[in-house]
């Protein structure tokens, strides 16, 4: 966050139509003080703050020209910025995140981001990098749990306090916390929002719809994760297992005619690309892969358009309006 107390005390000056020395002299201070507050070069000492802002009639959040609306709005884009980069280019993401961190060290979605990226996500976490970091990112959850009241922000820094635990070999108390901490299939979110509704309504269709294609999605995941990490096969068989997966989903929805199954083929491909990527064989086959990919994509794109369900699906799972 940029403070612009320099500009702001020459703007309210000329608003009152003083001069520079009516304000040292108001002050007991330089005008030459005066003079670099407003180039920029220096700040006011602390207690000549409330004098000024008293002087001026106005807050010392105008004063000092923090804008809430404005903090906000550089936050929600920092953060986009953010999120744009830290699949495809992590050093610049990280970069970003460090310097959001130090412009808004008390916001806690950026204290989340910055606290999951310095810990290599959520995910397959080096125990080395966490303990690392360990009473830094304690500090963070103790902020967030005492602060925050966004829910999902909150889990994670009992997840954060979990994976700390497991780190230092405790994963008993670890699994203790995801007990206490977070709901169950049954009593997620999702299936309450579902069992809002009664079952002869196109509200209730929705919502089932979204829940079945999360699932659904979120199982043909796993699946893939399965394959490249818990099967003894080699490169080329894990890729083929992969194609395989993605080929039997597509005659599935042909034979059906369930074409939301485009859905789980976006996921083969998608975390296909990914695998290649992390493992170094892009290459020919990933150019291939890619195309299969897109014509994927384009297909679920269209069926959006034409299926109200499919759209919400993915506005909620993905963040956007098309995949990509």
């Amino acid at each position: 966050m940029e403070i612009r107390i320099g500009e702001n005390i020459k703007r309210l000056r000329k608003a009152k139509n003083v001069t520079q020395e009516q304000i040292a002299e108001v002050l007991g201070i330089s005008v030459t003080a005066v003079s670099k507050w407003e180039r920029g070069e220096t700040y006011p000492d602390i207690t000549l703050l409330f004098p000024l802002a008293h002087y001026f009639g106005v807050s010392l959040d105008e004063l000092m020209g923090y804008d809430e609306e404005r903090v906000q709005a550089e936050i929600a884009e920092t953060l986009e910025y953010y999120r744009s980069l830290w699949l495809t280019e992590p050093t610049k993401a990280r970069e970003v995140i460090v310097k959001a961190y130090g412009d808004y060290p008390n916001d806690y979605l950026v204290m989340h981001y910055y606290m999951w990226n310095l810990a290599g996500d959520m995910a397959d976490n080096d125990k080395e990098a966490l303990l690392a970091h360990k009473e830094e990112f304690l500090a963070i959850c103790d902020k967030i749990l005492n602060g925050c009241t966004e829910e999902t922000v909150r889990l994670n820094a009992w997840n954060m306090r979990a994976k700390l635990l497991h780190a230092e070999e405790k994963t008993e108390e670890a699994l203790t916390i995801y007990r206490e901490k977070y709901p169950n299939w049954y009593d997620t979110r999702d299936q309450k929002t579902e069992q809002l509704f009664a079952k002869d309504t196109p509200e209730f269709g929705l919502h089932l719809k979204q829940n079945m294609y999360e699932l659904a999605c979120f199982a043909t995941d796993k699946k893939m994760k399965e394959i490249w990490f818990c099967t003894e096969c080699t490169f080329e068989e894990k890729g083929k297992k992969s194609l395989d997966l993605a080929e039997a989903l597509a005659d599935m929805r042909k034979r059906m005619g369930n074409e939301e199954l485009l859905l789980q083929e976006y996921v083969v491909y998608d975390c296909l690309k990914g695998y290649l990527r992390r493992f170094g064989a892009e290459g020919a086959d990933g150019n291939a892969i890619l195309e299969k990919k897109k014509a994927v994509v384009d297909a679920c794109n269209e069926l959006a358009e034409r299926d109200t369900s499919v759209r919400a699906y993915i506005v909620k799972r993905y963040g956007c309006e098309k995949l990509s």
